[in-house]
């Protein structure tokens, strides 16, 4: 159905998206600081079960439905930086648990679904889904469900497993950072100012 070179072409061009900073960036990094390895691949699985999410819709012809409702748009946005507002002013205001000296115990169904939940209030992923991967079908091969399926299959597993490598990168950081002492206000300020910056972001963005 799709070409190894238009495959290969696609999961470069994925790769070059996910290394511009966004919510799930952000969010995966903390997690592996706060909950460790197995926080930061939990968060990781739920960025890739709302991208399977998102596919499955996306070849159901859902996502163009949702963005030609105007309201849809602005509804997604206004709710995401809500999130990410709220995330900010908890890592504000309980800063000495930041950066814990052993990782934090959570069950991992939770930071999973809250990854998830991250992921699917983002618009830009929605926007992502209906207008980047349709540029990759060849509507003359036929099949174009399956080719949306087959592309969305791809990113997920790139997605994941970058995303999982950021989840361990972050309980590096957490590490590094516990050798000074005003390490964890001083990360809590960084997060929620990028938090804030990528609300700011949302509630900016035009179609």
């Amino acid at each position: 159905m799709i070409s190894l070179s238009t495959l290969a072409t696609f999961s470069i061009a994925v790769l070059l998206l996910l290394c511009s900073p966004g919510p799930n960036m952000a969010f995966v990094m903390t997690c592996g600081m706060q909950y460790g390895v197995r926080g930061g691949v939990a968060a990781a699985l739920g960025i890739g079960a709302a991208d399977i999410i998102l596919t499955l819709l996306t070849a159901c012809g859902i996502t163009a439905l949702i963005t030609a409702w105007p309201p849809s748009f602005d509804l997604i946005r206004y709710a995401g930086a809500v999130y990410l507002l709220w995330m900010a002013y908890k890592a504000l205001r309980n800063p000495a648990s930041a950066i814990p000296t052993t990782a934090q115990t959570v069950p991992l169904r939770i930071v999973f679904a809250r990854s998830c939940l991250n992921s699917l209030l983002n618009p830009k992923a929605l926007l992502f889904f209906m207008v980047f991967l349709p540029q990759f079908v060849d509507a003359q091969a036929g099949m174009v469900t399956q080719q949306l399926l087959l592309l969305g299959l791809t990113l997920t597993i790139i997605s994941s497993v970058f995303h999982a490598l950021l989840g361990s990168f972050g309980h590096v950081i957490r590490h590094a950072l516990m050798r000074h002492t005003k390490a964890a206000r001083l990360q809590a300020r960084i997060l929620a100012a990028v938090l804030s910056l990528l609300a700011l972001r949302l509630l900016l963005m035009t179609r």
